[in-house]
């Protein structure tokens, strides 16, 4: 009987995690579209319109053009790493949404270090790229790699003191405890230079413009996925793009209540919770195209210097100002 139930659990667990999975690649997607759409408008254009109706079909024959291409292996690389980095940054972007809440009663693992978690799993992702850049035994996949991991670094320490302040704000580490303290009114409202600080640090964490130096086409080529094709490739795209999700959601948790409604009126909270969430993430992700639309790469000059002498700084300032104005309310 117990083992029965045990194998129950197990494939409903499986069940969930495969259509959220399933859900997930279809996202992304789709994202990619939107993109193209987004970018062709903001360029005076139309944007993919002849496979399917309205171009809707074009995702999917990206997707199949791209996995008929050969898989090239370089002869001088690691073949092992080379082939296994995609597939750890790939792991890495789906693991991260085991913590997600969607509403207040969906979340894979309602744990009470979620906030910990992400950042450790976002933190692991930089190995995935370095692992490419080594094994491809290429000077530009490499001068890429090392761009990322300097990048992602610099940047993932003003997301931790930010967080921090987010979480003296909650007074917990749990997810959901973080959306339900915004219950009477959003963070973004309180901590609007840090939310700021927070979405800008997620450009540069996920390599997007005006932060994607890895990738520079003028500079690296491609950066660290250079000698990569079909299927391989196709992991660090859908990867990418899933980080970009990933942040969104992040921004929507902490800055702007999650599943919650703006404000409290009652017609407001008849609509289901995640579609508030759905709908904020969107709104971050369609910020992330406006900024690749709109503003040009930085010097890597420029983007250390931001990361480490402006919001450095200012986040550690926001810790003290938050930390000493809850000892004086506390009094």
């Amino acid at each position: 009987m117990f083992f029965a139930s045990f194998l129950t659990t197990v494939f409903w667990l499986s069940f969930k995690i495969l259509g959220f999975m399933l859900a997930l690649v279809l996202g992304v997607a789709y994202l990619t579209l939107a993109e193209r759409k987004v970018l062709a408008y903001m360029q005076l254009r139309v944007g993919p319109t002849q496979v399917g109706p309205f171009g809707l079909l074009q995702p999917i024959a990206d997707g199949i053009k791209l996995l008929h291409k050969e898989l090239v292996l370089p002869n001088d690389a690691d073949k092992i790493l080379f082939v296994f980095a995609p597939i750890l940054t790939f792991s890495l972007s789906l693991a991260a949404w085991a913590v997600i809440p969607f509403g207040p009663d969906w979340v894979f693992a309602d744990i009470n270090v979620g906030v910990l978690y992400v950042l450790a799993i976002s933190s692991l992702g930089v190995y995935g790229i370095i692992i490419a850049g080594w094994s491809s035994n290429s000077k530009y996949a490499f001068l890429g790699a090392l761009r990322s991991a300097a990048q992602m670094i610099s940047y993932e320490v003003s997301i931790g003191l930010v967080i921090v302040c987010v979480v003296l704000c909650a007074g917990s580490l749990n997810l959901k405890e973080i959306v339900l303290a915004q219950n009477d009114q959003w963070f973004v409202v309180k901590l609007f230079p840090l939310a700021v600080i927070f979405f800008i640090s997620s450009l540069a964490e996920t390599n997007r413009t005006p932060f994607d130096l890895p990738e520079a086409e003028a500079e690296l080529v491609s950066g660290y996925n250079v000698e990569y094709s079909s299927f391989s490739y196709a992991l660090f795209y859908l990867g990418e793009y899933a980080n970009m999700i990933l942040m969104s959601a992040m921004n929507s948790i902490l800055f702007f209540g999650g599943w919650l409604p703006p404000f409290g009126w009652p017609w407001l909270t008849n609509i289901p919770p995640i579609v508030w969430f759905l709908g904020k993430i969107c709104f971050f992700l369609f910020l992330f195209l406006w900024v690749r639309a709109t503003l040009p790469r930085y010097r890597y000059d420029q983007l250390m210097r931001l990361g480490w002498k402006i919001f450095l700084p200012l986040s550690l300032a926001g810790i003290v100002i938050i930390a000493a104005f809850i000892v004086w309310d506390a009094q």
